[in-house]
């Protein structure tokens, strides 16, 4: 059985740096939230955002109870996030593209990132938590991730969907397909000539 102090750290680790990636999202989404006009796509980042919550939640919980330290470690993370709140990436986002449809695109394609990102941190945590017998915590990761992956399926069909619109609002109708080549000439078909009789042949003289 492994050691409980190696077994602590690395699960306690594995937790915090994932809730780390879930309070910088929480920053994003509110940003993201205010740059958005579309409507279905609004109202799937409010949603999305209560579920970043509710995992920032479950993982503080879950710290607590795997780690002796836990905490003071939430403690110290929670530091962490506010001096990254103050140089967010959410607000330098607004600066993105040339229209209101690109922002959300740019947007769109960086969330599409992370709910990766996210997938790849809570299938790592569902394994390692499975490898160490903790059963609550890899439960807690399948679920985590199960949020995840509906986002990001989500996204993949929202990006077309925007990068569409993008090119209506930016692109003049006339540049938005190139002209089509002119078509070649047909060259003019040769006049038909006569065929050529050929010489009849000498008759053969009949014996008689």
């Amino acid at each position: 059985m492994a050691d409980p102090t190696l077994r602590e750290a690395k699960l306690t680790q594995y937790l915090v740096e994932a809730l780390g990636k879930e309070k910088e999202l929480e920053v994003a989404l509110a940003a993201h939230i205010e740059m958005t006009t579309r409507p279905p796509y609004k109202k799937r980042l409010r949603e999305h955002l209560k579920e970043t919550k509710s995992h920032s939640k479950q993982l503080e919980r879950r710290i607590k109870k795997v780690s002796s330290n836990g905490t003071a470690l939430i403690a110290k993370g929670a530091a962490q996030v506010n001096r990254l709140i103050a140089t967010a990436k959410g607000p330098l986002h607004a600066l993105r593209g040339n229209s209101e449809t690109e922002k959300m695109l740019k947007n769109a394609k960086t969330e599409y990132f992370t709910e990766h990102e996210e997938i790849a941190t809570y299938t790592a945590i569902e394994v390692l938590a499975d490898q160490l017998g903790d059963k609550e915590t890899a439960k807690m990761a399948r679920s985590i991730r199960r949020d995840e992956e509906r986002m990001a399926s989500f996204l993949e069909k929202q990006i077309p969907i925007l990068t569409r619109q993008m090119v209506k609002e930016d692109i003049p109708a006339a540049d938005r397909k190139p002209a089509k080549p002119a078509a070649k000439r047909k060259p003019a078909a040769k006049p038909r000539t006569a065929a050529k009789r050929k010489p009849a042949g000498k008759k053969k003289a009949s014996k008689k």
